[in-house]
């Protein structure tokens, strides 16, 4: 799949333009583990990048002393601020911060449908194509690693995988992507489960 297939799965398009978003979460797997009842808006980048041998996605990994999700892949992104004037100004503003990545490189298409997570997050994830060359110079303190993972990998028919642990004395199931050593699960999972939605390789 290329970008401009990807392109036309985003609003812009006539299919695209009647696909409803709706409200994703950790719940999707566990009915009645729900979030908490005030929620923190934030948003995500989900970086598409487009290479010789096919489209890749850009993936963090979180340092390990953070205070929350320390350690764990995700995509670039925080918490909404009050200056920040859309969800996708949030996303490019933390992904810049994050990541170093010039958000003039980064072509907004759409985007996926607002998760919710236990943590008390209101996620908007916003899809964007990036245009190599770029450079990536992570924070430190943030940031311990940036990889990119072809699409291909997230497109696969093995994909996703449903794995569960338990958790507050009860089994809780969540999605995963297993890549080489790289185990990408929890929300950055159920995000890239709607990306194949929309993509039409539903799961």
């Amino acid at each position: 799949m290329t970008l401009d297939d990807v392109r036309r799965r985003f609003p812009g398009s006539a299919a695209a333009s009647l696909r409803p978003l709706k409200v994703r979460g950790d719940h999707d797997l566990n009915p009645g583990f729900g979030p908490p009842s005030a929620l923190r808006e934030a948003a995500v980048l989900i970086p598409l990048v487009d290479r010789p041998g096919g489209a890749t996605v850009i993936f963090t990994q979180r340092t390990a002393h953070l205070s929350a999700h320390a350690g764990q892949i995700s995509f670039p992104g925080g918490r909404r601020e009050p200056e920040d004037r859309s969800p996708e100004d949030t996303a490019l503003r933390e992904t810049q911060e994050e990541i170093g990545l010039d958000r003039d490189l980064v072509e907004i298409v759409g985007r996926l449908d607002t998760y919710v997570t236990r943590t008390g997050f209101r996620v908007t994830p916003i899809v964007g194509c990036v245009r190599p060359p770029f450079a990536i110079v992570p924070d430190p303190t943030e940031v311990a690693e940036v990889f990119e993972v072809p699409l291909t990998v997230i497109l696969d028919p093995t994909n996703p995988q449903r794995h569960s642990r338990m958790f507050m004395g009860a089994q809780r199931f969540f999605y995963a992507f297993p890549y080489g050593e790289r185990y990408i699960w929890g929300a950055t999972a159920g995000m890239l489960v709607n990306l194949r939605d929309v993509l039409g390789e539903s799961p």
